[in-house]
């Protein structure tokens, strides 16, 4: 007759194992303080885009209907004003000056300018066609700052220049604001970004997107 001898316990306290707790619960508040952030980004970048958008988009009103701001009242371009002789008239330095001054009081100088304002803010403020507005705004701050030309410390009439940096303005800042809003894709947050990409028209060129 065999006897078999039941395995013999060791006495003493044997703490649970908190590893594979510790472990999921860590990575799970990872996840979380992600998803957090990323959220918190995107939000960022949507209202950035929108306080944006709504800048050209009121210009063009402004310019457009005379809301006496930047255009007054009864002079703005649909009662027989210009859109654009406002900030032609005004360069008075830079390479540039003269040919400014040419397009002053030109159609087709009044129609880019309230086209390109009118169509960077319905792109903005929609999220819809970042990159063409990206594309068009950038080239239209470019000449904008051009105009102004930052680097000149006095004017062709020889009076001193406002400009308090020689290189940075506010228009370098917005267009580095609109390529910023491409590379986030802000318009996938608050906007149409998502079902206009899913236009078949975008699908196929991708730099309407």
């Amino acid at each position: 007759m065999a006897v078999h001898e039941q395995p013999h316990r060791r006495p003493g306290f044997h703490p649970p194992s908190w590893t594979g707790h510790w472990t999921a619960s860590t990575s799970g508040t990872a996840v979380s303080a992600s998803n957090d952030t990323h959220s918190v980004r995107a939000y960022a970048f949507a209202s950035l885009r929108l306080v944006t958008g709504f800048a050209f988009l009121w210009a063009f009103l402004d310019k457009t209907f005379g809301f006496g701001h930047a255009a007054s009242s009864g002079k703005g371009w649909i009662d027989g004003g210009s859109s654009a002789n406002g900030f032609l008239n005004g360069v008075a330095a830079g390479p540039v000056e003269s040919a400014f001054h040419d397009w002053t009081g030109e159609t087709w100088a009044d129609w880019l300018f309230a086209a390109g304002l009118l169509g960077i803010g319905i792109a903005l403020v929609g999220g819809i066609a970042l990159r063409p507005a990206a594309v068009v705004g950038t080239a239209m701050m470019m000449l904008m700052w051009i105009a102004e030309w930052p680097p000149a410390q006095h004017l062709s009439d020889g009076s001193a220049g406002m400009s308090a940096n020689p290189f940075m303005d506010h228009h370098v800042i917005y267009a580095a604001v609109l390529i910023a809003l491409v590379l986030a894709s802000a318009g996938d947050t608050w906007g149409l970004g998502k079902q206009w990409a899913k236009l078949p028209f975008v699908r196929e060129n991708g730099r309407l997107r």
